[in-house]
């Protein structure tokens, strides 16, 4: 116990040095350190000269006067009797103005360089276990909307790489940095502690070098990080190999699944709103979720865990996701359930 004690004080500490270590780093960075040393100086030598010609003041007073002299305060509670002690005071204050004020522009500078650095996109981020997000397109604002409604993603950081001029969206949840997505752009955006990496489709380019681009990223992004999860978004189906051997995570073309769906609903009238509840985030309805095999479900075949999930979460399984990522849709009824798979389910917004 006393040991654990011990662990968790030097922990505590560690993270205290760490965070004054930050904090003497920025103030040496924003050139506050001087200003600092000045008031410091100033509060110093009006100590000393008040006891000087003030000779029946105490130290703590003499410091608690140059203090609040220094700052223009003025309570009162300490006023110096002699011409000398006057004068050293009528100096103080008149110093103190300028000093302060030096002090406060820079900090206000400081503040107001930040703010512009992040709204324009200049800035770096320490973020960890964040969601990038490479490009902005119309669909960008849906994606950002649906990752604020889903419990998985609603405190999760996102980074927005993007060639726009501004931080694109109002959001707390979301940080901007401008520019393409290269080597120097993703560093800044800590990719290399990334949870997942969205590669969104360049709408200013055509078709052919839309695709190109995103392929390109890809690349980049798993030559950085080849654990991160890559979800990239293509125009043109034939370009899927080239984001399969870019190792991309998951692909997904839109021209072909709006094709598809427009098709579907032709042929099917109504089922582009099942899919439209089930890509949704709505707090009511359905949604696809993602689930490990309970411990008691494992190593029985599909066709016997189907009326479980029903009876235990109300929800209907659709496929199963092997561990190595194969995705299995409506298995064979025989399938046997292993430990490390997933269950795709068709599941109420509001599981139990």
């Amino acid at each position: 116990m006393g040991r654990e004690t011990g662990s968790e004080t030097g922990q505590i500490r560690e993270r205290l040095m760490g965070q004054l270590s930050q904090l003497w780093r920025w103030l040496e960075r924003e050139n506050l350190l001087w200003v600092m040393a000045w008031v410091a100086a100033l509060i110093g030598a009006g100590s000393v000269a008040i006891l000087f010609f003030e000779p029946g003041l105490s130290w703590e007073g003499a410091l608690w006067w140059s203090i609040v002299t220094l700052t223009t305060v003025g309570y009162g509670d300490i006023a110096p009797e002699t011409l000398g002690g006057r004068l050293v005071a009528a100096v103080l204050m008149v110093v103190g103005v300028g000093i302060l004020g030096i002090f406060s522009a820079t900090v206000a500078s400081v503040l107001v360089d930040r703010r512009l650095k992040l709204g324009w996109g200049m800035s770096s981020f320490q973020f960890t276990d964040h969601i990038i997000l490479c490009g902005w397109n119309h669909r960008a604002h849906v994606i950002l909307r649906e990752f604020a409604a889903e419990p998985v993603t609603a405190q999760a950081k996102i980074v927005v790489i993007a060639e726009v001029p501004n931080k694109p969206i109002e959001s707390d949840q979301v940080y901007f940095i401008r520019g393409e997505a290269t080597d120097e752009t993703l560093r800044r955006a800590n990719l290399a502690e990334a949870r997942t990496v969205v590669i969104l489709s360049d709408e200013r380019l055509d078709e052919q070098n839309r695709d190109a681009r995103t392929v390109l990223t890809t690349l980049t992004v798993e030559s950085i990080n080849p654990q991160v999860y890559t979800i990239v978004e293509l125009v043109d189906e034939k370009h899927v190999p080239y984001c399969r051997r870019a190792q991309a995570n998951e692909i997904i073309v839109g021209s072909e699944l709006a094709s598809r769906l427009i098709s579907r609903a032709v042929t099917n009238p109504g089922i582009s709103r099942v899919v439209a509840e089930l890509l949704s985030m709505e707090d009511q309805g359905l949604r696809l979720q993602r689930m490990p095999v309970p411990e008691s479900l494992r190593g029985q075949q599909f066709i016997e865990v189907l009326p479980q999930i029903k009876q235990t979460y109300r929800s209907i399984v659709m496929a199963v996701q092997q561990e190595g990522g194969e995705m299995i849709a409506n298995p064979a009824a025989d399938y046997i359930l292993q430990p490390r798979d997933f269950l795709i389910l068709m599941a109420p917004a509001q599981m139990d």
